[in-house]
């Protein structure tokens, strides 16, 4: 009985990373913002005091993002910090 070759090693490629697109936030309650961003995958949220007084969010659901980085439409991986920069309603 003749012994059988070994098959030729084959090439695998590296898969490549998921992209998740950043959705538009802005000019959302913060808390329902947060809930938008973690529906698509994206759990890295930082928040900051937009009015640049370094008040902590406690009670977020009063809050509105007014700027958010990285921008809406941008392509991220899905650990990415995602920053809210929200103020007060009515500030």
């Amino acid at each position: 009985m003749t012994p059988k070759a070994a098959a030729p090693p084959t090439k695998t490629r590296a898969a490549k990373p998921t992209l998740i697109r950043v959705p538009d936030v802005v000019g959302h309650n913060h808390q329902k913002a947060q809930d938008e961003l973690q529906a698509h995958g994206l759990f890295m949220l930082a928040e900051k005091d937009a009015t640049g007084q370094g008040r902590m969010l406690l009670w977020d659901r009063n809050w509105v993002v007014v700027r958010q980085a990285p921008s809406a439409g941008t392509r991220v991986k899905p650990g990415t910090t995602i920053t809210l920069y929200s103020k007060k309603i009515g500030e």
